[in-house]
C-alpha cells in the first residue's frame, strides 16, 4: 500500500513545483521614492545590463527603471505634473509630465516611447543619453494632421501606443477621438486605422476605417498583420485583420464577471485596460475593474483567466489566481523568460508570474 502513496505525492510533488508562481519584483516601499501607481511595464538592454522599466500615472509622473539587482531609479520625470515641451534634447531627470499611461521600449534598448496622455503628446526617451525629443502631437487636444508628420499632428488623450514587431509602424489608441491612428516610423507620417470619431460598436466584417468605436483604450500589434483593439466601457476586445476588416472577439459589451473556460463572445469583463501578445500569439488583457489578468486565445475563441482572485486587495499569494489585485492598468511577457509582469497599479506595486 505504501508504493502507491509514495508514487502520489511524488507526482503531486511535481505538479506543484511546475505551477506558475507569483513574485513581488518591487512595492509600494521598496524604492525611494516609493512606487506609485505604476500603469505599464516594458523592458531593455544597455550594453550587457538589463532593465525593467515602467511608468507612474498620477503621483508618480516618472518613467522609472529595475537593474538586475532589483534596486529602483528614476530615468525621467520630476514627480511633478507638467509639460516640459523639450528642447532637442531636454534633460530626462528635469521632464515634466502629465498621466503617462504606456510605455514600448525599442528592441535595441535605446529608445522608450510614452504615452503623455494629458498633454495630448507622444514623446521619446534617448535611454542611453537619458534626453527626452519630441515625437508626436503638438499638445493640443484635437484631430488634426493624418497625411503629415508626427509633430504637427493633434491627438485627443494619446492613452496606448504599440509597435508592430518589425517596428515600423506605431498604433496610438487615440481616446479622445475615438480612433486608432497609425505613425510610419520611416515617414513619421499620420493616418487613421480605424474609427470614424463617433461613438458605436463596429460591425463585424466591415473596414475598421469606416466603423465606430467606442473609446479604445489599448492596442497591440502581432506578427499575423493583426491589431486588437481593447475597449474600456465597450467590455470588449477586437481584431482588425490585415485586410483591414474589424470584429468582436471577446466580451459581452457589457460590464460583468465571469465566463472564463467558455466562449470569448460570452465572457464579461469590467472596464479593461491594456492589452498585449504573449509569446505564443494569445491576447493577455487587464481586466481592469475585475481585478485580475485573463487571456484570449485566438483559434480556440477562448477567455482564461491568468492572474487574479477577482477580490480587489492586497493579499499577496504565490498561486496567481489566489493572488489579489486592486485595479491592475499593465501586462507584458518577458521577451527572453516569457514570464508575466503586471503592473499592480492600485497597490503601488509590480508582481511577476513566473511561468510553467
Amino acid at each position: 500500500m505504501r508504493f502507491p502513496i509514495t508514487l502520489a505525492a511524488a507526482v503531486l510533488a511535481v505538479v506543484t513545483a511546475r505551477a506558475d508562481k507569483a513574485v513581488l519584483v518591487v512595492g509600494p516601499d521598496s524604492a525611494d521614492p516609493k512606487v506609485t501607481q505604476p500603469f505599464a511595464v516594458d523592458f531593455g538592454k544597455i550594453g550587457k545590463q538589463e532593465f525593467i522599466y515602467f511608468v507612474e500615472m498620477a503621483g508618480g509622473e516618472r518613467l522609472r527603471a529595475i537593474d538586475a539587482a532589483g534596486k529602483v531609479r528614476t530615468v525621467a520625470g520630476t514627480g511633478k505634473k507638467g509639460d516640459s515641451t523639450d528642447d532637442p534634447h531636454g534633460a530626462a531627470p528635469k521632464a515634466e509630465f502629465n498621466g503617462m499611461h504606456t510605455l514600448v521600449v525599442t528592441k535595441n534598448g535605446t529608445k522608450a516611447y510614452l504615452a503623455d496622455t494629458f498633454n495630448h503628446r507622444i514623446r521619446a526617451c534617448d535611454l542611453q543619453r537619458q534626453f527626452m525629443m519630441r515625437f508626436a502631437g503638438t499638445g493640443k487636444a484635437g484631430f488634426a494632421g493624418d497625411g503629415d508628420v508626427s509633430e504637427k499632428a493633434e491627438f485627443s488623450q494619446p492613452i496606448c501606443i504599440a509597435l508592430t514587431p518589425d517596428e515600423k509602424t506605431m498604433y496610438v489608441a487615440d481616446i479622445g477621438n475615438k480612433r486608432v491612428r497609425a505613425i510610419d516610423l520611416a515617414t513619421r507620417k499620420v493616418s487613421t486605422f480605424a474609427g470614424t470619431g463617433k461613438a458605436g460598436v463596429p460591425k463585424d466584417g466591415e473596414p475598421a476605417k469606416d466603423q465606430p468605436l467606442v473609446d479604445p483604450r489599448a492596442v497591440a500589434a502581432d506578427d499575423k498583420g493583426n491589431v486588437y483593439i481593447l475597449e474600456r466601457s465597450g467590455h470588449a476586445l477586437r481584431v482588425v485583420d490585415k485586410t483591414g476588416k474589424i470584429r468582436t472577439v471577446a466580451g459581452t459589451g457589457k460590464a460583468g464577471k465571469g465566463g472564463d473556460g467558455g466562449p470569448a463572445l460570452k465572457a464579461a469583463m469590467n472596464g479593461p485596460k491594456f492589452v498585449s501578445l504573449d509569446k505564443d500569439g494569445s491576447v493577455l488583457i487587464a481586466d481592469t475593474e475585475n481585478h485580475q489578468i485573463r487571456r484570449f486565445v485566438p483559434g480556440k475563441e477562448t477567455v482564461e483567466l491568468v492572474a487574479g482572485s477577482g477580490k480587489k486587495g492586497d493579499h499577496f499569494d504565490a498561486d496567481p489566481k489566489k493572488l489579489e489585485l486592486s485595479r491592475p492598468h499593465g501586462v507584458s511577457v518577458h521577451p527572453t523568460t516569457g514570464d508575466l509582469y503586471i503592473a499592480d497599479s492600485d497597490n503601488g506595486r509590480i508582481v511577476k508570474i513566473v511561468r510553467d
